[in-house]
């Protein structure tokens, strides 16, 4: 069985620095409340939630929605790096158009703490360790570097031997994403900065400055997902639908290839995204606006090649161009992106759903795309998932 499904309400809290947040279940039971109201769905009408988080105990999930009700309906929580929030939109999203439900909740948050990711446990091995075996092979390991800025810098320093381009492109994308949350009030960071400031932000990982990297965020957001026939009868907004979804994980290149690019998971995005244009009959140059996984510039860039926004090559001239942004031909992160809307690890693939949500609604304010149809989302967590969205509006 195969049906429609909708993005009936999404709602989500402002972003904020760890230690200026609430814990996690007010956040969590916060961004819920906003779902719901937006959708005009009792939470009694629930049939199961999926919870994401990274850093958390085991039944977090639980204590955030315990906070909205106490309905006795199966609570998943879920982990995949920072791919979680998506992959809890995935399996609300795979439960309701396989007929199991006719109404989810995907919920995602994380309270964070300051400074770079680190792995929760010492006493064993990391689910990275493979991927730190490969890229200490291939371009050593700074013991004074954050780890994920290494991967990713990583990426940017393959790119450039391969194209050529000036790294001064990657740190365009920081000014891009700072421009687009100064118009989002629920982003971290909405102080616009010139291309002279990131540049001369302290070093992290070369070619990536502090101001090249997203911040650890606490926050939450959620959606409620459901059926079109739940909709039709309960008079429930049916103007988003998930037209296509797809996920996933590592292939062999990824680890054979020596190509840091495919090792933060360039193939990853490549399959998820052919996957959903093949299954929507919907290409890349249909699509309006795009919410991708900027963790740091460097991504952000790759990404562009891997959902074909523009041919492989060609992303320095889709930057310089202004193609990524209003006026060019596709306005990527128009929400300021993880880079500047901020991180929280199991809300931001929510994050991501609920900005392309308002702007298929025209709902977006200062931020919306003029027009915006179809809207595409990438969600990617080292170790590895990719899941890669596309949403259209449709008529209700």
């Amino acid at each position: 069985m195969s049906r429609n499904v909708h993005v009936a309400g999404v709602g989500m809290i402002p972003f904020t620095k760890p230690g200026a947040s609430e814990a996690y279940p007010a956040m969590g039971a916060a961004a819920a409340r906003l779902a719901l109201a937006d959708a005009g769905v009792d939470y009694a009408r629930i049939e199961q939630a999926y919870v994401g988080y990274v850093f958390g105990d085991s039944t977090a999930g639980q204590a955030a929605v315990y906070e909205v009700g106490l309905t006795g309906i199966p609570v998943i929580n879920v982990n995949n790096n920072c791919a979680t929030g998506s992959t809890a939109l995935f399996l609300a999203r795979q439960a309701v158009q396989s007929g199991a439900v006719e109404c989810a909740l995907a919920l995602g948050f994380e309270q964070m703490v300051p400074g770079p990711l680190k792995g929760a446990w010492t006493d064993r091995p990391s689910p990275l360790s493979h991927f730190i075996e490969r890229m200490t092979e291939d371009q050593g390991y700074d013991e004074a570097a954050p780890r994920a800025a290494q991967f990713f810098g990583g990426a940017a320093r393959d790119y450039i031997k391969q194209h050529g381009i000036d790294k001064r492109t990657f740190a365009r994308i920081s000014v891009k994403a700072r421009q687009h949350a100064a118009r989002n009030p629920l982003a971290v960071f909405r102080q616009t900065v010139t291309l002279d400031e990131v540049l001369a932000a302290p070093n992290v990982f070369d070619p990536l400055t502090r101001l090249q990297c997203c911040p650890p965020t606490c926050g939450a957001a959620a959606a409620v997902i459901c059926s079109e026939d739940f909709a039709r009868r309960h008079g429930l907004d049916r103007r988003v639908r998930i037209a296509a979804q797809a996920m996933t994980t590592d292939g062999p290149s990824t680890f054979d290839s020596h190509d840091m690019r495919r090792l933060v998971g360039y193939d990853m995005a490549v399959a998820a995204a052919k996957k959903v244009y093949e299954a929507s009959g919907i290409g890349p140059q249909d699509v309006d606006v795009v919410e991708l996984h900027d963790c740091f510039t460097a991504n952000e860039l790759i990404t562009y090649e891997a959902l074909g926004l523009t041919p492989e090559g060609t992303a320095e001239k889709f930057i310089v161009d202004g193609d990524n942004t209003y006026g060019g031909r596709v306005v990527t992160n128009p929400s300021g992106g993880l880079l500047s809307k901020g991180h929280p690890l199991g809300a931001t693939g929510l994050a991501q759903c609920a900005e392309l949500t308002w702007q298929l609604r025209g709902q977006a304010d200062q931020r919306q795309v003029e027009g915006a149809r179809v809207a595409l989302q990438h969600n990617l967590g080292l170790g590895g998932a990719c899941v890669v969205t596309l949403y259209e509006k449709v008529e209700a």
